[in-house]
């Protein structure tokens, strides 16, 4: 009878169905200098930090974002802080690249610029698994637009060198470039653009430019 019984709840038993795994949250890895880890502002006007927001608004699960940028930073130093990082084996949905500024401010030469920058563009590839469309370049705005720039023409002359390299770079290895310098150029007609040190972007100017990015980065994550 006990065998029976047994058997009869045995028989009726159904499968429990399994709990769908719920998907992985996007992870973000931003490199660059002071105007990735947003000189002067809050945590939260960071531009990554703001883009990151806007992904989440739209819908998307994007976890905590990973900032190697200090402020001051050229190409070989951005290069020896990822080193320092020690992320070689990490890879992320998605990555920008925003550097070079301070290559140029201390004045050293475009052609010495477009190895480094197109070496940590391959770094850059490579921490998003080799999915060049999962990375992007961001330009470097111009801070000759700043009360620190005055204005000066030369400032902005070789921001554009500067671009014209990296935007080159970037397209010659298949990877999204976005540029933001005409809306730092802004700096004069809106002061509320410039950060309080009179240098660097404000939490206004970076969300203008997460308006230009994002289009693009929920095409790339689509």
């Amino acid at each position: 009878m006990l065998l029976a019984a047994l058997a009869l709840n045995f028989g009726c038993k159904k499968d429990t169905p399994p709990h769908p795994t719920p998907p992985a949250k996007l992870t973000y890895l931003a490199l660059g200098d002071s105007y990735t880890i947003g000189q002067s502002v809050k945590t939260e006007e960071r531009y990554p930090n703001q883009l990151a927001d806007s992904l989440r608004a739209h819908g998307l699960e994007v976890g905590h974002v990973r900032i190697i940028a200090t402020t001051g930073w050229t190409t070989d130093e951005l290069a020896d802080g990822i080193e320092a990082a020690e992320i070689s084996d990490s890879t992320y949905s998605f990555v920008s690249l925003l550097i070079g500024v301070n290559n140029q401010y201390r004045g050293r030469s475009v052609e010495s610029y477009k190895p480094e920058f197109e070496a940590l563009l391959n770094q850059a590839i490579g921490f998003a698994g080799g999915r060049k469309d999962r990375v992007f370049v961001v330009s470097i705005p111009d801070y000759a637009y700043t009360p620190f720039g005055q204005g000066k023409p030369d400032i902005s002359a070789g921001i554009d060198a500067y671009n014209a390299a990296n935007r080159a770079i970037s397209e010659q290895n298949g990877v999204r470039y976005f540029d933001i310098t005409a809306i730092s150029r802004l700096g004069f007609d809106d002061p509320d653009l410039v950060a309080s040190d009179k240098l660097h972007p404000s939490g206004k100017q970076y969300t203008l430019w997460v308006k230009t990015i994002l289009p693009g980065v929920l095409e790339m994550l689509q």
